[in-house]
């Protein structure tokens, strides 16, 4: 089977899907840095902008699998009845859809795109996927449920064209492992990582007028025996506040590019490959927060290829 790779950024959608046999055929990705990183692992540089693609000219496909961006859909909010997604990276997904009528796919977002804008900007979606003949569920997944030391939660949407298959696909539950923040993090990270005196202070300064407030905003501090941190961030690269590690007898540290790596389940020699290839601590820390866990990713495939190869009958 043949799958294509939208909004790709590092891969953590690809590489599930590689790992069960199926041959991608097309990917893109706008950002020249996560272009780089997805070469130095995948040996290919995907497409940049979506919206210069013409559909047609996408190769056939059997899956269709999207991280989009969660733009605003402002029009829907303020014109009654509008039911259109023109003017939104979304749009681009349903003319792929609609000219390759792929036999399913996954997509995922942030897990506030079911709320988003009162739920209308999910209403939208559900009614033009479904008058493109697509059938799908939707399940807010926990990476810490499939191993992975985070507190991260992703809506996943998976469709079929088949309404049986729609209706023999289930999400995975995730096996709820215990997890563990120790066993990800490095032995001896490099003294790079641990923040300066000013930046620990401007923490902490931070956090005490927030507690002033009542609010719990500020800083994320960690350790070893964590069972898992905070949701990592594309931002994490400015300062490292929501995820800082403990260290005796200094000031914290900022996670590896490696440990973030992790973090989201990227193979051991996803961040090796990339350096490789000249990729920055910065492009790194901004890829893997706003990428998707591959773990829950892993999952979810073997879910939707169990459907798709016929193996799960209705019993």
């Amino acid at each position: 089977m043949k799958f294509i790779d939208l909004f790709a950024g590092a891969g953590g959608l690809r590489i599930a899907f590689d790992e069960l046999g199926l041959e991608a055929v097309f990917s893109s990705e706008i950002d020249k840095f996560a272009q780089k990183t997805y070469f130095s692992y995948f040996g290919e540089t995907p497409f940049g902008d979506i919206t210069k693609a013409n559909p047609e000219d996408i190769p056939d496909h059997d899956i269709l699998l999207a991280g989009f961006p969660c733009q605003p859909f402002s029009q829907a909010g303020k014109k009654e009845g509008f039911a259109d997604t023109r003017g939104t990276l979304f749009f681009n997904i349903e003319a792929i859809l609609k000219a390759k009528k792929p036999k399913a796919f996954l997509l995922e977002n942030v897990k506030g795109l079911r709320g988003h804008d009162k739920g209308r900007t999910f209403k939208i979606i559900s009614e033009n996927l479904s008058k493109l003949g697509y059938h799908f569920k939707s399940e807010v997944l926990k990476a810490r449920d499939f191993g992975l030391p985070q507190n991260r939660e992703r809506i996943f949407i998976v469709g079929f064209l088949d309404f049986e298959k729609s209706f023999q696909f289930q999400f995975p539950v995730g096996e709820q492992k215990e997890t563990k923040l120790g066993n990800i993090l490095e032995e001896s990270p490099d003294e790079k990582y641990t923040i300066s005196d000013k930046l620990w202070a401007g923490h902490q300064r931070r956090k005490a007028e927030h507690k002033k407030k009542g609010n719990g905003f500020g800083y994320g501090l960690f350790n070893s025996n964590s069972p898992y941190t905070n949701t990592i961030s594309a931002r994490y690269y400015k300062d490292g506040s929501e995820i800082l590690i403990e260290q005796k007898g200094k000031n914290p540290r900022k996670l590896t590019p490696y440990e973030a790596s992790q973090l989201q389940g990227f193979p051991k020699d996803f961040v090796e490959k990339a350096r490789e290839n000249g990729l920055s601590d910065v492009q790194l820390y901004k890829q893997f927060g706003n990428a998707v866990p591959v773990s829950v990713v892993r999952e979810i495939a073997k879910n939707m290829m169990e459907v798709l190869d016929g193996k799960k009958s209705e019993s």
